[in-house]
């Protein structure tokens, strides 16, 4: 029995990490075209169903596409309305793997990892390797599936076994157990494929599967929800939707599961494909139910969880491909937005040493999407550059745009260095290192300097201005001055014990990511100072 127990794990872990990994994969193939994708096709509902459904086939994964998608409507790429469509759809891409289980894939899962390994292995072409990676996590999944299955046939002849799922026969208990494992596993789609399993070993039937379906379902709305938690109001109307399609369906079909049952089973008799079904078909009701109440839903949703949130969009504000015609025009709204850049890390600056000052999980994910916008900012602003005609160009507006060019990698790398201190600060929880009253009171002061800096600076690449310029400058040598000190005392404080060990590479990491601030800030003011390229 232990064996068998062991086998049955392992068969799992396979599946967990393949479908985790095939995901990530995934995201790292498709990301920027399936948030287009969502941008565009969002705006209508049934388009969203269907880019939803699709994506979540692709992904292997509802969860992956629903975080998305909530990631999203943080952003203020698409609307709650819009995004309800999407997770209506992702639910009905799961079944695809219930479906492949039915079909018995499981017996040519070897063939997916051998292929996969080789194309991983022998491709030299980061592409092909990339699409081995694929192939070969989808293997797993299936070569996991069929592991699980391995140990079920034999239980075939196991009467404790047959006793347990025969003891299920009251729907709601089913309904909680199938809920309790699929929050367990964090996946609908591993609980759905080993109860089609099962059913093609005659070990359940439907009347004893549908129940567990139905919590399984449930349960796959927990995670999503949870992660929405720690994002802002739209995020949390998104995450919980889910949550209310899934419980209000069950709750509207639980008094008519005999009839649905025999719905069901009119269609087959194989009970692996009625399982199947009944999975498929609980979610074509979920959408049905709620594709035509979209917008009263979201006004519910407004309702249950009310207030509003300032939405920062992910992508640019001011750059507009009609701009390139004019190259002045153009590197006016590329001024806007270094302008915006550098406001995004005057904010990131404050909310690090808030989360220095009293760490938590929300400041910290709120502080990597302003991070995430920055990047966006940097690849959008490259990207817009690189667009202008040259032969449109002056000698002063080439020397602008190289400039420009440096100041948004400045900007970038102010963000990292932002970044890099909140690190430190959740490390420093994690170690359980406090600083002395004198380390916090330098780092407080080396942070008073640096507000000025990037508040000047915001200021300079508005209104450009020799003498804020040499301000900043005079600023950042003033921080090194100070950066200096603090480390000769620090080792004072050391050598007489005042401080622990363990302090020091964090305190001193925080000062050099100090000073890297503070560096990129007096790069940007020196630009300004360059003779013939001041805008």
């Amino acid at each position: 029995m232990v064996q068998e127990i062991i086998l049955f794990l392992t068969g799992l872990m396979f599946v967990l990490f393949g479908m985790i990994r095939l995901s990530y994969r995934m995201q790292m193939v498709f990301n920027s075209k399936i948030r287009q994708y969502i941008k565009y096709l969002s705006q209508k509902s049934i388009y969203g169903v269907g880019l939803g459904a699709v994506s979540t086939a692709v992904f292997q994964c509802s969860a992956t596409i629903i975080f998305i998608t909530i990631g999203l409507v943080s952003a203020g790429v698409i609307s709650v309305e819009n995004s309800l469509g999407i997770i209506l759809g992702a639910n009905i891409g799961t079944v695809l793997t219930a479906q492949l289980v039915a079909f018995k894939i499981m017996n040519i899962a070897p063939i997916f990892l051998i292929i996969g390994m080789i194309l991983w292995l022998a491709a030299s072409a980061e592409k092909l390797k990339n699409i081995g990676k694929v192939i070969f996590y989808f293997g797993l999944i299936f070569f996991g599936l069929n592991l699980i299955n391995s140990v079920i046939i034999p239980l075939k002849g196991n009467q404790d076994f047959l006793n347990f799922f025969q003891g299920i026969k009251n729907p709601i208990l089913g309904i909680l157990i199938g809920f309790a494992a699929t929050v367990l596993v964090q996946s609908s789609s591993i609980i759905t494929s080993i109860l089609v399993l099962l059913g093609q070993q005659s070990l359940i039937t439907l009347e004893i599967g549908l129940p567990l379906i139905l919590g399984a379902n449930i349960g796959a709305t927990i995670i999503p929800f949870l992660f929405s938690l720690g994002g802002g109001v739209s995020a949390r109307r998104a995450g919980i939707s889910n949550v209310f399609f899934k419980v209000i369906t069950v709750v509207i079909l639980f008094p008519f599961l005999s009839y649905y049952v025999n719905f069901i089973k009119h269609l087959t008799d194989n009970t692996a494909q009625q399982i199947v079904n009944s999975h498929f078909f609980f979610s074509i009701l979920v959408t049905c139910l709620f594709i035509f109440l979209i917008k009263p839903f979201a006004k519910l949703l407004e309702k249950i969880i009310p207030g509003q949130e300032k939405i920062l969009p992910l992508w640019s504000e001011f750059l507009d491909e009609q701009y390139l015609k004019e190259p002045s025009q153009a590197l006016e709204a590329v001024q806007k937005e270094l302008k915006r850049g550098a406001q995004l890390t005057q904010e990131m600056f404050k909310k690090a040493f808030e989360i220095i000052s009293t760490f938590s999980n929300r400041g910290y994910r709120s502080l990597n999407y302003l991070e995430l916008v920055i990047d966006n900012l940097q690849k959008e602003v490259m990207g817009f550059i690189d667009k202008i005609p040259k032969n449109k160009l002056t000698s002063k507006n080439a020397a602008q745009l190289i400039q420009c060019s440096s100041m948004v990698d400045d900007i970038e790398r102010i963000g990292d260095h932002i970044i890099n201190l909140v690190e430190l600060a959740k490390y420093r929880v994690q170690c359980k290192v406090k600083f002395s009253k004198a380390a916090k009171q330098e780092i407080e002061d080396i942070k008073i300097v640096l507000d000025k800096i990037i508040k000047d600076l915001i200021i300079l690449i508005e209104v450009p201005n020799q003498e804020l310029s040499e301000k900043i400058l005079r600023h950042n040598e003033k921080i090194r001055e100070m950066i200096i000190i603090a480390k000769e005392k620090h080792l004072e404080r050391f050598y007489q014990r005042e401080c622990n060990a363990a302090d020091g590479p964090i305190f001193n990491d925080i000062l050099v990511n100090l000073g890297g601030v503070a560096t990129h800030c007096a790069n940007m003011a020196k630009y300004y100072q360059e003779k013939n390229i001041n805008f």
